[in-house]
This record gives structure tokens, C-alpha cells and sequence, in this order.
């Protein structure tokens, strides 16, 4: 097997040549992937350091590293990483979090195998100094973008269009909503916007001086859903009508996505959804570099097709150190009035899909027309509509929130008590 790799891996034809000629191509073609699926190559301590800068403390705002509360402590040959993390204080609430995020972030490195989490406990002059540095950051550093520290972001991606993607961002983004939280939608793919008609929303947007930044800011459409709330973006508000072709290039678009996320007045999220713009281009790099945090999920139909240009959107995830938190299949079949399956685009590419990117399957969307009715008068049918679909939508939000990626929970966190406590115990000036 040693032989092997190193033959299927040499730089020069002849020697490839050679040994390949007496060996039978069915079983070379065994041998062969079988080899290469067994070299991965370990990451070095650099590169789990910058996986772990993606870790964000959802308190202080800033990455684990740069506060000094973690580094890589030995990677082996094997791909098994330690990381080590200091915490403000050892009973800190956010620690299952902060766990979560640090293995799936550093499990995006294809040569990890396991991901094993050393804990320790600050002392009083690391809290004192890590405390030091995140209120530096908070003074002298503008942030990168206006979406809170604590917010949940999820990009709703594809490898080409006419899955149904901006159908399954509204859809997902309302359920959330409907459970009582707070969600901005910001419609990402700027030529092809549709998340306006979809929730129903057609104001301009509008600026408004904020107090905080000392200058105008834009304020998103809002619309009230249950106990919850959507926040909307979109070039849809910006043009004259639906019909204006927006005939913008790369670098317009990135500064308009940058836009969005720096010059809006987002206010307190608990989750955003961007719905993205098909493919690997510009949009989606440059969200990748602005939001280092975003968990990602893909949309695909059960066509074969459409499988395979999906795993496209999930290696530039991959490449831009995204976790993909899971895929999603629409338009999986037709289920008619008598109950009966009727599977159109085929079956089974949502899981092939999963099974392949090694994320879960969320849920499996059926066609119904009610779906495209909702979207056409700005209802989601995951509100108030009855059906497969519905359901699934629901089940789906349901599954996000509570396992998948669920919301970011502040109360009582020791770090927030030990800077209080600090500036309470802090000598007065007389």
C-alpha cells in the first residue's frame, strides 16, 4: 500500500506508467482510491490557529485567540488536534458553545481526524488582561460589520439556480420568527432579489441618524410574526420596480453586500439568514471574509445534477473554513391529494449530497403548489399553511434552533459578572 501511494503519487508519467500496465484497471481504480483516501495530510499549528480565530466569544466580540483564551497545543500524525481553552471562569454557561463551535470549525480541516478540548481556568491577572483586550477591541476597533457578536448566521447556499433557495430562506426565516425570535433576512443575491415579494414587503429603505455611530444608518423593513420579528434587506427596495435589472459587476456587488452589513441598522438579532446568490463568485467570498462565523446550508434537488453542482458551493465553503451545518432537499417529490409520492426530479440527491459532504441531512421539502402561492403574495406557507410542506418547513426551523445551530443564550454569563464586579470593586476617585 506504501508502494502504491507513493506510485499514484509521483510527479512523473513513466513511473506511473510502468507499474500501472500490469495491473487490471478495475482494480487499480480499487486500489487506487482506496490510497488516496487514506492520505490525509495533518494540518500544522498555524492552521488549526486560524480555524480557531473563527471561534468568536459571543460576549466579548472578539476571536478566542486574540483573547488569549485558546491555542493549538499539539496536532499528530494521525490528524488528532488538542486545543487548549482558558475560560473567564470554569462554570462560564457558554462553554458548551464555545465546545461546539471549536469542533466544528477545526473539523473542517480534511486531515483531522479528532478534535480533543483541553479546559483550564483563567487566573485573576489572564481574566484581567483578556478583559483589557476586549475593551480595547470595543474602543479602538470599529467593528467589521453592524451584526451583533451573538447573532446566528446562516447562509442558505447552492451550486446553481432554480432549487428553490429564496423560497427556503423565507420559509425557514418566518418558522424561526413564529418561535419568538428575532431574525434579519438579508437578500444577498443581488441580481436575482425575491425575498420582497416573498414576505409581502415593498417600502423603500430609509435612513435614520443613529446616536451610537454619529451617522446615518439604514433601517430594514420589519414585519411582525407572532412573537417574533423578520428584518428585511434587499436591492428589491432600492430599485423602481421588480422589473429594473440591476447590471452591477463584481466589485459593486461585494461593496453592496459589505454594505448591507456595515451601514444597516441591524439592532439585536438572534439569527440572520442570508439568502446567497447561486455559485462560488464574488458574493460569496466576500461574505466569507466579512463573516468568518456563518454556518452555511445547502439547497439541492434530488436530481443527480444538481447534487453534483452542489458539492461545488460545499468545497468553497470548505475552502473558506465554513462549517456547512447541513443540506436541505427540495422539491424532493409530489405528493397528490390521495396520498400517493410522485418523485419528479428523482430521488435520494439530498442524502447522496449529505453523505458526501459528511453534514446532515435537515429535512426533505416536497413540491406543492402552495409553496409558490405564498411566495407569490408574500405568505409563507410555513405560517399558516397545511401540508407536507409546511410541516417540513417547521420541522426544519425546529431542528435549527434547538440542535443544529441554536441561538446563542447570554443570561448570567460569568464574564459579563466579572466585569461588573471589576468596575464595582474599582477605587473611586476622590
Amino acid at each position: 500500500m506504501v508502494l502504491l501511494k507513493w506510485v499514484l503519487g509521483s510527479p512523473r508519467p513513466m513511473v506511473r506508467s510502468v507499474f500501472t500496465q500490469y495491473l487490471p484497471s478495475e482494480h487499480l481504480s480499487y486500489r487506487y482510491h482506496e490510497a488516496m483516501s487514506t492520505m490525509r495530510v495533518p494540518p500544522s499549528i498555524e492552521e488549526v490557529t486560524n480555524l480557531l480565530r473563527a471561534v468568536i466569544d459571543p460576549e466579548l466580540g472578539s476571536d478566542i485567540v486574540e483573547l488569549g483564551m485558546a491555542y493549538c497545543a499539539e496536532v499528530s500524525d494521525r490528524g488528532e488536534v488538542v486545543v487548549a481553552v482558558k475560560l473567564t471562569i470554569g462554570g462560564c454557561p457558554l462553554r458548551g458553545q464555545i465546545k461546539k463551535d471549536i469542533e466544528s470549525r477545526v473539523a473542517t480541516h480534511p486531515g483531522v481526524s479528532h478534535v480533543k478540548i483541553e479546559w483550564g481556568e483563567m487566573n485573576a491577572e489572564e481574566r484581567s488582561a483578556t478583559m483589557a483586550k476586549a475593551r480595547w477591541n470595543a474602543k479602538e476597533n470599529a467593528k467589521e460589520t453592524a451584526i451583533p457578536a451573538t447573532t446566528r448566521i446562516l447562509a442558505i447556499a447552492s451550486g446553481k439556480g432554480g432549487v428553490g433557495k429564496s423560497s427556503v430562506t423565507v420559509n425557514l426565516a418566518a418558522s424561526i420568527a413564529a418561535k419568538g425570535f428575532t431574525v434579519g433576512v438579508l437578500d444577498a443575491d443581488i441580481w436575482g432579489f425575491s425575498v420582497p415579494r416573498m414576505l409581502g414587503l415593498d417600502q423603500r429603505l430609509e435612513a435614520e441618524h443613529d446616536p451610537i455611530s454619529d451617522r446615518p444608518k439604514i433601517q430594514p423593513n420589519q414585519r411582525v410574526v407572532g412573537k417574533g420579528l423578520l428584518k428585511v434587506v434587499s436591492t428589491g427596495f432600492l430599485v423602481e420596480n421588480e422589473s429594473t435589472a440591476l447590471m452591477w459587476r463584481g466589485l459593486m456587488l461585494t461593496k453592496a453586500v459589505e454594505q448591507f452589513l456595515n451601514d444597516v441598522a441591524w439592532g439585536e438579532l438572534d439569527y440572520l439568514l442570508i439568502d446567497m446568490p447561486p455559485g462560488t463568485g464574488d458574493v460569496q467570498m466576500g461574505l466569507a471574509r466579512m463573516l468568518p462565523r456563518t454556518d452555511m446550508i445547502i439547497v439541492t434537488t434530488p436530481a443527480v445534477s444538481a447534487q453534483k453542482v452542489a458539492i461545488r458551493a460545499a468545497d468553497m465553503a470548505r475552502r473558506s473554513y465554513l462549517r456547512i451545518a447541513g443540506v436541505i432537499e427540495n422539491m424532493s417529490a409530489f405528493v397528490c391529494d390521495h396520498g400517493t409520492s410522485y418523485p419528479l426530479f428523482g430521488t435520494g440527491g439530498g442524502q447522496a449530497l449529505a453523505d458526501e459532504i459528511g453534514a446532515p441531512l435537515l429535512g426533505q421539502v416536497p413540491i406543492e403548489s402552495s409553496v409558490a402561492e405564498g411566495g407569490d403574495i408574500g405568505e409563507p406557507v410555513s405560517l399558516a399553511g397545511i401540508g407536507p410542506a409546511a410541516d417540513a418547513f417547521r420541522a426544519i426551523a425546529t431542528l435549527i434552533v434547538t440542535e443544529t445551530v441554536p441561538p446563542v443564550q447570554m443570561a448570567d454569563c460569568s464574564a459579563r459578572t466579572f466585569s461588573e464586579s471589576e468596575v464595582s470593586l474599582r477605587p473611586r476617585e476622590k
